[in-house]
């Protein structure tokens, strides 16, 4: 809705006062001025500020700090000399309790906002208790600076590459293997130049790292635009330079992906140098992942959220477990030796692939895999009346489908748990689910990403009986 009066007294590059009391899920400082949301990167709940206006739009403006007359007790210097510059981190500038207090909250007025829906019980958030080197997952685009060949990562809403090779986030070792890859592929430039998005020219465009947390084990993938046997050569050359001087390094991969595109890897992958995947454990399951292979990128939260997922759910020995969007199995399979049977359903065949394999190493007889888009497989089984005890969902950001969730309905589980990466799109669902006969008995948030905007959560819904 117009605000008039609002726009005809706030202008851009106008100066004013502004206390922060609200943050966004983007990490932005929210503060009202004249009957105006102003939105600022970068402050904190309790901050008294002078804010430059640099965009006013109908509903809201955009500021950027001019001076922080007084600062808001939660803040701290920033730990990391890339936070100003790279898109990843939102909130190293506030303690990690103000950080927890902020995606509680996240968490809690999505479901209360978008689905209108107040749990029977809120259990604190499950904070990271590892802040740094967290991620066993990284993917570093690769472009020219100051004609040099650099890996980094993007900048805020932009493609402009910020030459990060020591993201906090990240495992300590993958610095390294950055800075030596550099070296390594800067003496070849020719071969494999790096690709440029806007001319479609050159050949590196990623390196994307894999590290097994229990392991140690890790994978180097170079993602290429093209593939041809001087590419390869080279590549295969900087592979086993890099397991020479790291021997965690076990798996060197080739993804080629030669379409203009954001999405990071293509269709095709050879193994250069070593073993085709890396080893890891998940709950206590062997898992063996390839790059395409679906993992929680954070795997000691993973860990810790799945065991809760579990107690919620409370299987049984009598009961049917279904897993929806189950990934390489590892929800399901944690399950397992609590439930009578588990069936898990996954799009992606490859994650299939992984899970069958996944249990077979596990030992687990009581778990069957089908690959296949989760709605259609949900509402076939329904129609053959197959009825389990259990639903687990765990879509991905964009929630469940209507076909999806009304397949759900129509088995009429007793209970169903919903792990989400998305509190939106969970608290929808959620309410979908609600308004057909499903109370919402527990919420929790929980902190895969921290100093990051991401949250998770994780629902236990039950049916009622009336």
């Amino acid at each position: 809705m117009r605000n008039p009066a609002a726009e005809s007294t706030v202008q851009k590059n106008q100066f004013i006062s502004l206390d922060i009391t609200g943050m966004t899920a983007e990490g932005n400082g929210v503060g009202h001025f004249c009957g105006l949301a102003v939105f600022v990167p970068q402050t904190a709940i309790g901050d008294s500020l002078t804010v430059r206006i640099v965009k006013v739009l109908r509903s809201h403006a955009f500021g950027i700090i001019e001076e922080i007359r007084n600062p808001s007790p939660d803040r701290i210097l920033p730990d990391c000399p890339h936070f100003r510059k790279c898109g990843g981190c939102v909130f190293r500038h506030i303690t990690y309790e103000a950080e927890c207090r902020i995606k509680t909250q996240i968490v809690t007025d999505a479901f209360s906002r978008i689905g209108h829906l107040t749990p029977k019980k809120v259990l604190p958030i499950f904070g990271a208790e590892q802040l740094n080197g967290c991620r066993n997952k990284a993917q570093y685009p690769c472009g020219l600076l100051n004609g040099e060949l650099r890996f980094g990562l993007y900048a805020p809403r932009s493609h402009r590459l910020v030459p990060v090779t020591n993201c906090l986030l990240q495992p300590a070792q993958f610095a390294d293997i950055l800075q030596q890859c550099e070296t390594i592929l800067r003496a070849d430039a020719k071969t494999v130049p790096p690709y440029d998005e806007q001319t479609g020219k050159g050949v590196l465009r990623h390196l994307y790292l894999r590290r097994g947390y229990h392991s140690g084990e890790i994978m180097v993938c170079f993602v290429t635009a093209r593939d041809h046997s001087g590419i390869r050569n080279a590549l295969t050359a900087a592979g086993n330079a890099l397991m020479q001087r790291f021997p965690d390094i076990r798996s060197v991969m080739l993804n080629v992906n030669p379409k203009q595109t954001n999405v990071i890897l293509g269709s095709r992958t050879v193994c250069l140098c070593g073993r085709d995947t890396i080893s890891d454990t998940l709950c206590g399951i062997p898992v063996s992942l390839s790059p395409q292979s679906f993992y929680q990128v954070n795997t000691a939260q993973a860990e810790r959220l799945f065991a809760e997922a579990k107690r919620l759910a409370a299987p049984q020995k009598s009961e049917l477990l279904l897993d929806l969007y189950c990934g390489a199995g590892a929800i399901g399979l944690s399950m397992a030796d609590a439930a009578g049977q588990v069936i898990g359903v996954e799009v992606v065949p490859q994650a299939i692939a992984d899970a069958k394999q996944n249990a077979q190493r596990a030992g687990i007889g009581n778990a069957e895999f089908y690959a296949g888009d989760a709605g259609e497989i949900a509402a076939k089984f329904a129609g053959e009346g197959i009825r389990p005890d259990i639903i687990v969902l765990d879509p991905p950001r964009k929630g469940c489908d209507t076909v999806t969730l009304d397949a759900c309905l129509q088995m009429s589980p007793s209970r169903i748990v919903m792990i989400s990466c998305n509190p939106a799109t969970a608290a929808r669902d959620t309410a979908y689910l609600h308004e057909r006969g499903y109370s919402v008995d527990v919420l929790r948030p929980a902190d895969f990403f921290p100093r990051t905007g991401h949250v998770e959560c994780v629902v236990l819904m039950s049916r009622n009986e009336s």
